[in-house]
């Protein structure tokens, strides 16, 4: 059987990313959606909800399981069962970070290879930091979401500002 994890922070899940996501489910018999627990970030969502979100997003893909998880990520892949990392790729300086990261990777556990995903087009300028940018000054962000991780991410937003 072949398991593979797709690593990542998700904050929030893009269309990118689930784009990576169902392309990645078609080709494993097992993927491991892996949210990462950074505890250096602060991120908008608890990993509690970003893994709540991608079970939602994902809950039609039979061969897909959500898990959080920290500390180093071979470390997540071995436990998991995997023998493969998923990373998805938008562009040529995404590529040079990535290969660093497989080669290390590769040192610490040879075992485990990587697969890189180049991202649909339509994708490719899309990353969660821009998407909660634009949330932040109200844009509309609908084009970079499901409509429910949209509504999440709008209710984040409007109970920031009630804060301040």
């Amino acid at each position: 059987m072949s398991v593979a994890v797709y690593p990542g922070s998700f904050d929030p899940v893009t269309l990118g990313h689930h784009d990576i996501i169902e392309r990645s489910a078609s080709i494993m018999d097992k993927l491991i959606v892996g949210v990462l627990n950074n505890s250096a970030k602060t991120p908008l969502f608890s990993v509690e909800e970003r893994v709540s979100m991608l079970k939602s997003v994902t809950r039609h893909i039979p061969n897909v399981e959500i898990q959080s998880f920290d500390g180093l990520l071979v470390d997540f892949v071995r436990k998991s069962g995997a023998k493969v990392i998923i990373r998805g790729l938008r562009a040529i300086t995404d590529f040079e970070y990535e290969l660093q990261l497989s080669q290390t990777n590769h040192v610490i556990a040879p075992e485990v290879d990587t697969i890189f995903l180049t991202t649909n087009l339509k994708y490719s300028y899309l990353s969660s930091s821009i998407v909660k940018e634009i949330a932040e000054y109200h844009g509309d962000i609908s084009a970079f979401l499901h409509p429910e991780i949209a509504e999440k991410i709008q209710e984040k937003m409007a109970l920031r500002e009630s804060m301040k």
